[in-house]
C-alpha cells in the first residue's frame, strides 16, 4: 500500500540526529511522499536541509506558522519569496491560533490573510492550522473566496457540519486527519464517518498527536498507517481502500 503523510514535521529537534532514520522508516512502513510543513525562519534552513537528502520522499511547504506571527510578521511573509524556487507545494502552514492567549489576535488575521493571497498568487493550495478560532477563521475564508483557494484544513477536530461550511465556501478543500481520530471517545470520529473519503487526507503532524497503541511516545510517519486502518473501521472499507483514495486526493490536491 502506498501512503501519503500530508502533515509531518521530520526536520523538528524531537529528532535530532535521527532525521534520516525517522525518514527511512517511514518509507519502509509504505509512506513514501512525506510533506514537511513550515513553521518559520528559524527552522526553514533545517527543513530544507533535510528535504535535500531526500529528494522526492519530502517535500516542502512554505508559511508562517500563526503562533510565530508577531508584531513583525510581515517580514516573516516577506522572507518567503527568496525560497520560493525551491519547490514548495502548498502555503503552510498557515492560520489562526487563539488557545494560547489573543495577544496578537489582529496580526495573526492580517498574516493569515496576506498568506491567502500570496497562495492565489503562487498558485499554490493552503494547508491551514486552526485552533480556537473557528469564527475568524469562516469569516476571512468569506471574504476571500474571490481568490478560488483550494487547501485543506490539517490536525482537523471538527465536526461533520464544520466540513460541510468548509464546502460551502466553494473551491477544492480537504480535511486532515491524524492521530487524534484514534483517541477513545475522540469526536472527530463521528465526523469522519459522515465525511466523504474522497475529502480525506491522513496525517501525523509528527513529532506530536501520535495514535494509538503508540499514544504518549514521540510520533512519527511511519505510523501514519495505523490512522489509515483505523479510518478504514469507521468507513468500513479496507486499508488498500484508504490507502487508495487518500494518496490519490494528496496527489490531486498538492500536485505530486
Amino acid at each position: 500500500m502506498e501512503w501519503i503523510d500530508t502533515h509531518t514535521h521530520a526536520y523538528d529537534e524531537a529528532f535530532a540526529g535521527c532525521e534520516d532514520e525517522i525518514v527511512a522508516r517511514a518509507v519502509r512502513a509504505g509512506v513514501g511522499v512525506q510533506l514537511q510543513a513550515d513553521v518559520d525562519a528559524r527552522e526553514r534552513d533545517r527543513m530544507y536541509a533535510l528535504v535535500e537528502r531526500h529528494p522526492g520522499v519530502l517535500r516542502p511547504m512554505l508559511g508562517l506558522y500563526p503562533g510565530s506571527v508577531d508584531r513583525d510578521w510581515r517580514r516573516g511573509i516577506d522572507a518567503l519569496e527568496a525560497w520560493r524556487s525551491r519547490g514548495p507545494v502548498a502555503v503552510g502552514e498557515i492560520g489562526l491560533d487563539y488557545h494560547y492567549g489573543t495577544e496578537f489576535k489582529a496580526e495573526q488575521q492580517e498574516a493569515f490573510r496576506v498568506q491567502l493571497e500570496l497562495a492565489a498568487a503562487w498558485d499554490l493550495p493552503v494547508n491551514i492550522h486552526l485552533r480556537d478560532a473557528t469564527e475568524d477563521f469562516f469569516r476571512i475564508m468569506a471574504d476571500c473566496t474571490r481568490l478560488h483557494l483550494r487547501g485543506n484544513l490539517h490536525a482537523f477536530s471538527g465536526s461533520a457540519e464544520t466540513f460541510r461550511r468548509l464546502q460551502r465556501l466553494g473551491g477544492d478543500w480537504y480535511v486532515g486527519i491524524g492521530g487524534v481520530v484514534t483517541f477513545k471517545n475522540a469526536a472527530v470520529a463521528q465526523a469522519v464517518k459522515r465525511i466523504p473519503l474522497d475529502r480525506i487526507l491522513l496525517e501525523t503532524d509528527a513529532p506530536y498527536l501520535t495514535p494509538v497503541p503508540h499514544r504518549g511516545e514521540r510520533n512519527e510517519s511511519a505510523y501514519l498507517p495505523l490512522i489509515g486502518a483505523f479510518v478504514a473501521q469507521l468507513k468500513g472499507v479496507s486499508p488498500e481502500e484508504v490507502a487508495a483514495t487518500t494518496t490519490a486526493n494528496a496527489k490531486r490536491l498538492f500536485a505530486i
